[in-house]
């Protein structure tokens, strides 16, 4: 049976990459690949991939945001999780918002092929490189900040951080500009910062949306 993988990734040599890697893997076929995982929300119903390969940052709406959108709606496909971060909250946030794998991108050449196969027999797929202290890092996992905020204040936290304007968030996401400043108002408050530049930090941290 062959596996039909969806790339999602704002890097296009990363995406190449990959494309190239799994490509020339008898069992695997990539059916398509975006740069955000709005546009991978869209694609999963015309190409009807079994797993995605979804990097965590990513604009527009990140990898995580994304694979809880798709869980939600799709729970049959599987999610592999790209990520420079090994920090328990990223493995914790990626986990909760239902991927079954976790690959850091420095290891994907090696581990990719492994990891599409494994979640795609339905089980867990962790790099070796956090494996090991996986247990222990999502134990002790301390409530992250981004855990007290709702779905479209996370979805408005990104869109701010990325320089959109209230009227051009609300029209995105089909809110009037009064509300989308209200979000805005109310996140700003729950993380204790005042400014845009703090938001973006907060963003950046958090893995929320992609560095420029």
């Amino acid at each position: 049976m062959t596996i039909r993988v969806l790339l999602a990734d704002d890097h296009v040599l990363m995406r190449e990459g990959l494309r190239a890697l799994l490509t020339a893997t008898p069992d695997i076929e990539v059916v398509g690949d975006v740069r955000t995982g709005r546009e991978a929300e869209r694609q999963l119903l015309q190409i009807n991939p079994d797993v995605v390969l979804m990097d965590v940052a990513m604009p527009d709406l990140n990898g995580i945001e994304a694979a809880r959108l798709i869980h939600a709606k799709w729970p049959a496909i599987r999610i592999v999780m790209l990520s420079m971060h090994a920090t328990a909250e990223y493995v914790y946030r990626a986990f909760e918002a239902g991927a079954s794998g976790y690959l850091l991108k420095e290891e994907a050449v090696e581990e990719v092929i492994t990891a599409v196969r494994t979640v795609h027999e339905g089980r867990k797929y962790l790099s070796p490189a956090v494996a090991e202290s996986v247990p222990d890092l999502i134990g002790a996992h301390a409530r992250s900040p981004v855990d007290s905020l709702s779905a479209r204040e996370r979805q408005v936290l990104q869109l701010v951080v990325e320089g959109k304007t209230s009227s051009e968030i609300a029209r995105m996401i089909s809110l009037s500009p009064k509300s989308v400043q209200t979000y805005r108002s109310r996140l700003m408050m729950k993380l204790g910062v005042s400014d845009v530049p703090s938001l973006v930090k907060f963003a950046l941290e958090h893995g929320l949306t992609p560095p420029k």
